[in-house]
């Protein structure tokens, strides 16, 4: 089963562009879980798995078996969340900024803040 799921982890890994270190950083896990998962050594335990799956946006259900449960599980709470993410994960441009947002400064989140306002006015001024 672990090497299973480590082909699932893969796939999910590879559409967001994702190198193993920066889901480890993501996920605040070690880079050697991967190799040793990876090797067939080690399944991650549900809380590693789930630090995993949290940062890709899937369930931890999906990440072992590639399947959702029945019922409608979902990772999200209500429907516009479920979008935004999954806008985030279609547009290589949104994952960026969202990636490179994750671990700025504050000061530096609100810099483009009000950056991007000002571009929001600008562009609204010319649509009039």
């Amino acid at each position: 089963m672990s090497t299973d799921s480590y082909k699932i982890y893969c796939k999910v890994r590879d559409k967001f562009g994702y190198k193993d270190s920066t889901v480890a950083i993501g996920a605040g896990i070690t880079k050697s879980t991967f190799s040793d998962w990876k090797a067939g050594r080690y399944q991650p335990k549900d809380e590693k798995m789930q630090k995993i799956a949290s940062f890709l946006g899937v369930s931890m259900e999906y990440l072992k078996t590639g399947e959702e449960k029945e019922g409608g599980e979902t990772y999200y709470l209500n429907e516009e969340t479920t979008k935004i993410a999954q806008d985030i994960f279609e547009n290589k441009e949104l994952r960026l900024l969202f990636d490179t947002a994750r671990n700025a400064e504050p000061e530096d989140l609100m810099a483009v803040h009000n950056m991007l306002l000002a571009l929001k006015r600008k562009e609204q001024r010319y649509d009039d």
